[in-house]
């Protein structure tokens, strides 16, 4: 079953499946973990050792990009800064070593694959779903981060996973919720888009990710993940790329939302994914109804059988040459988590903090006014998932906490209080701009813990990501 190699679907819960065993000892290509499948490292031990015992060649991945987005950490906020700050503090050695850091814990883990690092180029501060998972706005800083972060993980045996190829910074949409477009001439994506991923190829990364976007300059007619065009031509073709190509989840309506799940493994293996992330919460009949649909697609010609049986053997080899890998030595409890260089002071350095916010910090202080918190809640980013963030998975406890939905009283603020308003990406919600806007008249400090447009005022402190180590800066920079 060459079509079952290719498959890399998720599933709920701590233990293996019997399906997800049984499809493994089959020949399936791996699997896909979530935050719904870590409860604690010694667990998610045992899960990945059950996963190699039913296939040696598995290749088992997950969302680990060390910032904001972290599977390892989801229930109580990630220890490393994220991308955006390390490309602000702009130590490639830094990042190298948070990269290897991260490596070490997911090769002890049992995940030979993290889907990371992000190498988009931010260039649009509106965009939903990259902000501060990007090293930066410009293809520089992506480029030269990118390939440390990538050299860093690699180097203890667990393959990167640059991506969303061939670059989602300049959206304003998120593909998991639809088909974003990238309109720009060929000429500013090569030198702005695609200059992150050729860096990263260049670097020796071993994996790079197609993302659900179109991208007219170069295919006027199929999104990335479907367009041979983008995929063999360009990714192969043009820029020498020999690694695996994993598709970005397949469940995403940017990708499966007008075909399904089966037609789109099948276009996807067809363009040139070799690894093809099936999405969370999977299930055997839908893995039955891909293999059929790309079984139908070799019969009917629409899919060369030599295509199928190439993306197999690529992930195969992928999975033993990570094996041959020596194992780093294994890490304490106090190990983990923790980068060599790395303190909270030197996070501080890189926020972005106004003359008027840091006077009436001073102001405050030589009062001895407390603080009142004030939680933006927004709807969880879907890439990130619902974690602890910022100051209130550092110990912070937020005196009011605001959603979408809810209504707020700026009268409720005590007076002689720090109001310090704390948010992600608080120019791009309406409902959020409304609750800072009645709270300027109490000289209430703004923090955006996104990616913050310079330009709309909403950002007395940017702290350019939202895990735990940041959120723990922000206290001792508001201290």
């Amino acid at each position: 079953m060459t079509a079952l190699a290719t498959l890399m679907p998720g599933f709920e819960g701590t233990e293996l499946p019997d399906w997800v065993e049984r499809r493994l000892r089959e020949g399936m290509g791996g699997v896909c973990l979530f935050a719904t499948n870590v409860q604690s490292p010694e667990q998610l031990r045992s899960l990945t050792d059950r996963i190699y015992a039913a296939n040696p060649d598995a290749i088992v991945s997950i969302d680990e990009e060390g910032g904001d987005v972290s599977r390892l950490y989801q229930r109580e906020g990630s220890p490393f800064p994220g991308n955006a700050l390390l490309g602000r503090i702009d130590d490639v050695s830094l990042t190298r070593a948070v990269g290897e850091q991260v490596g070490r814990e997911l090769r002890e883990a049992g995940v030979n694959l993290t889907l990371a690092p992000d190498v988009d180029v931010n260039s649009n501060p509106g965009n939903p779903v990259i902000g501060v998972r990007s090293f930066g706005a410009t293809p520089e800083l992506a480029s030269r981060h990118g390939v440390a972060w990538t050299q860093g993980v690699q180097s203890v045996g667990v393959a990167a996973n640059a991506k969303h190829f061939p670059g989602h910074g300049d959206t304003a949409q998120d593909s998991h919720v639809s088909l974003p477009t990238v309109d720009v001439d060929v000429e500013t994506l090569r030198r702005r888009e695609l200059a992150p991923f050729a860096a990263a190829i260049h670097g020796g990364v071993q994996t790079i990710m197609s993302s659900h976007i179109r991208v007219p300059a170069l295919d006027q007619d199929d999104p990335a993940t479907f367009s041979r065009t983008i995929l063999t031509d360009v990714l192969r073709g043009e820029m020498g790329f020999d690694g695996v190509i994993v598709s970005d989840a397949l469940d995403m309506v940017g990708a499966s939302g007008e075909i399904g799940i089966p037609a789109a493994a099948a276009r996807a293996l067809a363009a040139g994914c070799d690894l093809l992330c099936i999405g969370t919460a999977n299930t055997d009949d839908q893995m039955s109804d891909i293999v059929t649909r790309i079984d139908d697609a070799i019969a009917a010609g629409d899919l060369a059988r030599e295509r199928v049986e190439d993306a197999a053997a690529r992930n195969r080899a992928l999975a033993r040459s990570l094996r041959e890998v020596p194992s780093p030595a294994p890490l304490d409890a106090s190990g983990r988590g923790r980068i060599v260089g790395l303190d909270t002071a030197r996070i501080r350095q890189a926020f972005e903090i106004s003359d008027g916010a840091r006077a009436t910090l001073d102001l405050h202080r030589s009062a001895g006014a407390p603080i009142h918190w004030v939680r933006l809640e927004p709807a969880a980013n879907i890439a990130v998932g619902p974690s602890p963030w910022g100051p209130f998975a550092a110990g912070a406890t937020a005196d009011a906490t605001v959603g979408p939905d809810d209504a707020f009283d700026a009268a409720s603020v005590p007076d002689h209080a720090t109001v310090v308003v704390v948010g992600k990406d608080n120019h791009r919600h309406a409902w959020a701009r409304a609750v800072i806007d009645a709270l300027r008249d109490r000289g209430a400090i703004v923090v955006d813990m996104g990616w913050p447009d310079p330009d709309d005022g909403y950002a007395d402190i940017a702290t350019y990501g939202a895990s735990r180590l940041v959120g723990q800066a922000l206290l001792e920079e508001l201290a």
